[in-house]
């Protein structure tokens, strides 16, 4: 189910009152006849008399990344930058569904309270499956999804992965009722490139604002004390209801999943937040076929922040960090007696145990950042874990696990 999270970190260039939000309903602003329009509004000039050139009338415009898609359509009487808008939008609304949900909260003694929340999604095939963020079906008990058609099915959850804040939904649709959106490449993205974002804000269908890239590579919080890397922050407009939704290049292909604002009130101001499709192409099969994502693990199950780096608290029995070598904190046991009574004393000692600085060459200061660099591999491959051992730099090579 979709909720506002009004998280810890705030955002340090949007004042002291922002912090991330995630989108969710609300009722939208109205402009009051007192309110000034921003500009005066455009007059079309007269049109000239038969037979004389049409000066609105436009020339193909060779550059239109969409030139020729929808052949005798009449876009020709608009601008360039018209007629990417509407092919976009032509070529993608369908791919976008509208998804509500419903769940019980618990008030009072015995009281339980119907909550609503909603969001939006995209068809992945005509299979069925939907992409929507896991923060809009979170603890929902029943999930409704509305295609293009106007028709609504009753929706399961297959397969979630929050520390990426990413669910895949199923329908029993008609298949000539779904339309998949296409997928782009986040790997070739530009900031000032301009995007296209379509949702439900405010409970709106289909609603697409536009804008460009303001920035890459942002870090956002997640679950599990986790953070999702290579977020797009974007300046097109997301509202409560835009979750989910996707976030489109000017060929109508899916470059990411809108799933966040910075803001300190819930409304838009300019800075929002979409997860890359190159991390939704790598989780989204897995979620299919298992229901979750089988992560690369090193097997070192705690470290303690030092100053020199982190230091190794326990490590998985016989998991690969312990396979290769790597040392954690000792547990010394010892008999002592008081009396006629003999008891067993513990001790730590940390002493021996290594201090990992870098991944693979990369400086690891968080345990999040070891853990982003870790999951960089696949399962069964080789990560190679520089550790502080002795006053040392050691290089040890680690065949990772599996794990979630």
């Amino acid at each position: 189910m979709q909720r506002q999270f009004a998280l810890c970190l705030l955002a340090a260039a949007l004042g002291a009152g922002a912090a991330w939000v995630y989108q969710q309903t609300a009722v939208p602003h109205r402009l009051t006849a007192q309110e000034p329009l921003l500009r005066p509004p455009l007059v079309r000039p007269a049109e000239p008399p038969p037979g004389t050139p049409n000066p609105w009338r436009q020339a193909p415009w060779a550059g239109d990344p969409l030139a020729g898609t929808f052949a005798g359509s009449g876009l020709e009487d608009f601008t360039p930058e018209e007629r990417t808008n509407i092919l976009v939008y032509e070529k993608t609304n369908r791919s976008v569904v509208h998804i509500t949900t419903r769940a019980s909260q618990r008030e009072l003694l015995f009281l339980e309270v119907p909550a609503e929340g909603t969001g939006s999604g995209s068809v992945l095939d005509k299979q069925g499956h939907i992409l929507t963020n896991f923060h809009v079906v979170e603890g929902a008990q029943q999930i409704r999804v509305t295609l293009h058609t106007g028709d609504s099915y009753e929706a399961v959850v297959i397969g979630h992965d929050p520390p990426n804040d990413v669910a895949v939904l199923r329908i029993d649709a008609p298949a000539e009722d779904l339309v998949p959106i296409e997928l782009g490449d986040s790997s070739r993205l530009r900031v000032g490139q301009i995007v296209y974002a379509i949702g439900n804000p405010f409970g709106l269908e289909r609603t697409m604002t536009t804008g460009i890239i303001s920035s890459l590579n942002r870090s956002l919080p997640s679950r599990g004390h986790r953070t999702m890397k290579s977020i797009i922050q974007l300046d097109a407009a997301l509202n409560r209801g835009n979750s989910g939704g996707p976030l489109l290049d000017t060929r109508g292909r899916l470059i990411g999943m809108n799933t966040a604002i910075a803001s300190s009130t819930g409304e838009n101001t300019g800075v929002g937040f979409a997860i890359p499709v190159d991390t939704i192409k790598r989780v989204v099969p897995q979620l299919i076929t298992t229901g979750k994502v089988i992560r690369a693990s090193a097997g070192i199950l705690r470290v303690a922040l030092t100053e020199r780096g982190l230091q190794i608290a326990t490590l998985e029995p016989d998991g690969p960090a312990e396979r290769a070598g790597l040392r954690g904190f000792r547990v010394i046991r010892e008999q002592r007696r008081r009396g006629p009574f003999i008891y067993e004393e513990r001790r730590i000692d940390r002493s021996q145990a290594d201090i990992i600085v870098a991944v693979d060459g990369e400086k690891a200061t968080t345990p999040d950042a070891f853990l982003s660099l870790i999951e960089r591999h696949m399962p069964g491959e080789q990560a190679i874990i520089t550790v502080l051992r002795g006053g040392k730099l050691v290089d040890v090579p680690v065949t990772l696990g599996a794990g979630e």
